[in-house]
């Protein structure tokens, strides 16, 4: 029991002993990826009857040796075999074996994505198990651990609602895919991960991965990690114009300096040509509902554009002050040295 109970909490990676998911051990892997859940799957169900059988056989054993046969019985219902691969336990409450399942595949989904985020800032490496890199100011960084599927360069991701960078965090996820099962799998596997984030009727895999992404990782990030995240959300305000993740331990004084120079600058080039386009092609529409549809582009660029520029200015403010960090004050206290940069300050640091 365990035995079987580590390896169920080893297999999430807020364990300090965690390794890999269990849908990247090599017993498990299979072709698409929902080969490979189902084969999780019925790996947890046996492991959760296993418990439930030893800690039933326990219970028959004390009773008997204290004589309680007229009073306990060994059964444990399926709600109290306390592994985290366990649904019954996991979401108790009254819903339905249907419900219970939908659930833990969104979670197992949503672990995927927080590992592939994870793989993507060098914490983790498709080509060993474990932790690959925590410390600090990105120092001692090896690029060459990354071989299967390249971390990024600084740390920086951006997770925005539309496509303006090659290397955001939906764009790269799609890479990831593409090395972690079959290259030749990747539309079903992308499509079985869509599914499982409450996809709009007809919406492309991606643009719901990319939605996700954007309005709910870093929620679950903060639940994961209980308010304490390791990976910064960087955010330019309610109009979500930009939006990047940073890896705290990658975190140095050059970072707000990449961010801007690589992201927020063209970003605001990239804005202001896409209204261009829009006014032109509005003055050209000939019917009306095509042009009320670009104005309500515009209109939100526009907003976007706005915010932005702010966001910019703050960030070149906190840029000259050159930030460095101290991991051993914690997340709650650098987390508050960037103002209003970050997005959730409140939330994690209670100011």
């Amino acid at each position: 029991m365990v035995e079987l109970s580590r390896n169920d909490w080893d297999s999430y990676e807020t364990s300090w002993d965690f390794s890999t998911l269990s849908t990247f051990s090599p017993y498990h892997h299979q072709p698409t990826l929902r080969a490979t859940y189902e084969k999780v799957r019925a790996l947890w169900r046996v492991m959760t009857l296993d418990v439930q059988r030893l800690e039933e056989e326990n219970n028959r054993i004390f009773i008997d040796a204290y004589d309680l046969q007229d009073e306990l019985t060994p059964e444990v219902p399926l709600s109290e075999i306390t592994l985290t691969c366990n649904p019954h336990y996991r979401y108790n409450g009254s819903k339905t074996e249907e419900e219970l399942e939908i659930q833990l595949l969104t979670d197992t989904i949503e672990e995927l994505i927080s590992y592939a985020i994870g793989c993507m800032m060098g914490r983790y490496s498709l080509d060993e198990p474990g932790l690959i890199y925590a410390h600090s100011g990105n120092i001692g960084f090896e690029p060459s651990k990354y071989k299967m599927f390249p971390a990024d360069d600084d740390g920086i991701i951006p997770i925005i609602d539309m496509p303006w960078f090659a290397d955001d965090a939906a764009n790269r996820f799609v890479e990831f895919m593409k090395v972690a099962w079959s290259p030749e799998a990747l539309e079903e596997n992308l499509k079985f991960v869509a599914d499982s984030l409450n996809p709009k009727r007809g919406e492309d895999p991606t643009n719901t991965i990319r939605k996700y992404l954007s309005v709910g990782f870093f929620k679950d990030h903060l639940k994961t990690y209980k308010k304490r995240p390791i990976y910064w959300l960087f955010s330019s305000g309610k109009q979500k114009a930009f939006e990047c993740l940073v890896y705290l331990h990658r975190y140095n004084e050059s970072t707000l300096s990449r961010m801007r120079s690589l992201y927020v600058t063209p970003l605001q080039g990239n804005i202001r040509s896409r209204i261009e386009f829009l006014d032109n092609e509005q003055k050209v529409a000939t019917s009306a509902s095509g042009q009320r549809k670009f104005q309500k582009e515009i209109e939100m660029l526009k907003k976007k554009q706005t915010e932005l520029a702010k966001f910019d200015d703050e960030l070149r403010h906190y840029t000259d002050m050159r930030i460095s960090l101290d991991l051993d004050d914690g997340v709650k206290v650098n987390y508050s040295k960037f103002g209003n940069l970050l997005a959730e300050v409140k939330a994690i640091t209670g100011e």
